[in-house]
């Protein structure tokens, strides 16, 4: 296998193990404490934590370990500066593969607990309230992830990305979706993690809007990324800087 088909491959893997963390823990919690909201919410976010910091460590030396297509888009946009991350190609098979996916793990997920293979969730997420939870969580999560590439400690990642969604499925009213894919897989499961599908465009928008903000604050914060310089997200990969050509002597001497 090619190592571009191997990085897709990645993709699709990870966000169907994500997803599946995500719903099949959902559905367990309910399953163990039926009548504790709040201690399913806990035991949905721990899994999580737990499952997004393995896969990140497992995958992220294929493919950045994305899962996610704010980050890609964030991470591609940024390439057109910098000559670093994902290409347009990239971003062109990163995208579905993340959906496909996230919708695999949802019905993997529905499998291994004896439910219909697709169940449309009925929870309604349609609320101000709830937008505004998906803007700070999708922006708080942009701001991780390139933060840690712009001061070079990706090496981290995995413990600061897990841990901020970790934190976030409780400080945030929406429970911290912040990501597209995991958004549609989750309206393929009725269960504690489940989106009904009208409730999904907004989420979306409001996901994409929150990763936009987040990367003015990195450009605030740490200012805007140099030419040449290795800062993929969310951790180095082949597809980063490396499978570029390396900028002019002369582009190097500008930079500087």
């Amino acid at each position: 296998m090619s190592p571009p088909a191997r990085r897709v491959l990645a993709e699709f893997v990870g966000s169907m193990l994500l997803v599946a963390v995500v719903v099949g823990s959902g559905i367990m919690a309910q399953t163990l404490s039926p009548q504790d909201v709040g201690l399913q919410l806990l035991e949905n976010a721990i899994a999580t934590v737990f499952g997004l910091g393995v896969l990140i460590v497992v995958l992220g030396p294929v493919s950045g370990a994305h899962f996610n297509p704010v980050v890609s888009l964030a991470d591609w946009w940024q390439g057109r500066r910098t000559g670093a991350g994902l290409t347009a190609r990239d971003l062109a098979a990163y995208l579905p593969a993340q959906v496909g996916g996230a919708v695999a793990g949802a019905v993997l997920a529905n499998a291994m607990f004896a439910q219909p293979a697709i169940s449309w969730a009925a929870t309604r997420r349609s609320a101000g309230h709830l937008w505004l939870g998906e803007l700070v969580a999708t922006a708080g999560l942009v701001l991780v992830v390139f933060g840690l590439a712009r001061s070079g400690r990706t090496a981290v990642a995995p413990a600061a990305v897990a841990g901020y969604i970790g934190a976030a499925y409780w400080f945030t009213s929406s429970t911290s979706f912040a990501n597209p894919a995991v958004t549609v897989g989750r309206a393929f499961s009725d269960s504690f993690a489940g989106i009904a599908p009208a409730s999904v465009p907004a989420f979306i928008a409001a996901q994409l809007l929150g990763g936009a903000i987040g990367l003015l604050l990195v450009a605030g914060l740490f200012g805007r990324p140099t030419a040449g310089i290795a800062q993929e997200a969310v951790m180095a990969h082949p597809a980063g800087p490396s499978s570029r050509p390396a900028p002019r002597s002369e582009e190097r001497i500008a930079d500087r």
